[in-house]
């Protein structure tokens, strides 16, 4: 059991060792967050096991370009599901923004899914394009939760 134990300890430190090393490869970015996203991140690292913030930060990074690359792969007509969580003070908003798009809008579902948040369903069929524009229209409102395409 001892050597087990030794064992584990020693490649805890070839790993620290080599994220060290990784880290202090990469340019170094700054950016401002808020305490709660600060917190947010600190839960995401305890619980996925993350070495450190600039960590979770890549993972977070390389998920959201995967996705931009997959939207800008879209092409001709199709059809998909546009999911959005926003505050309910924000409905007039989201309807604002739905009016811009209503030839590829062929079902909107609207729930309340706790006291003051929303959801809504967009199934969307049309030209990838537009897809894509009301996707990111979305997606950069800054008061919207979370937006999230997924494609059929």
């Amino acid at each position: 059991m001892e050597h087990l134990s030794s064992f584990i300890e020693t490649i805890l430190t070839i790993k620290f060792y080599i994220t060290y090393i990784i880290n202090s490869l990469l340019p170094i970015v700054s950016i401002s967050l808020n305490d709660d996203i600060i917190n947010d991140i600190d839960k995401l690292q305890k619980n996925l096991g993350f070495t450190g913030r600039s960590e979770i930060v890549r993972a977070g990074l390389r998920n959201i370009i995967a996705e931009q690359k997959e939207r800008d792969r879209l092409q001709g007509k199709l059809a998909a599901l546009l999911l959005i969580i926003h505050q309910e003070r924000d409905d007039d908003q989201v309807t604002n923004m739905r009016h811009d798009f209503e030839e590829i809008v062929t079902t909107h579902i609207h729930s309340k899914i706790d006291q003051d948040r929303c959801v809504e369903l967009f199934l969307l069929k049309g030209e990838a394009e537009l897809i894509r524009n009301m996707t990111k229209k979305f997606q950069t409102n800054k008061k919207l939760e979370h937006v999230k395409l997924i494609t059929m």
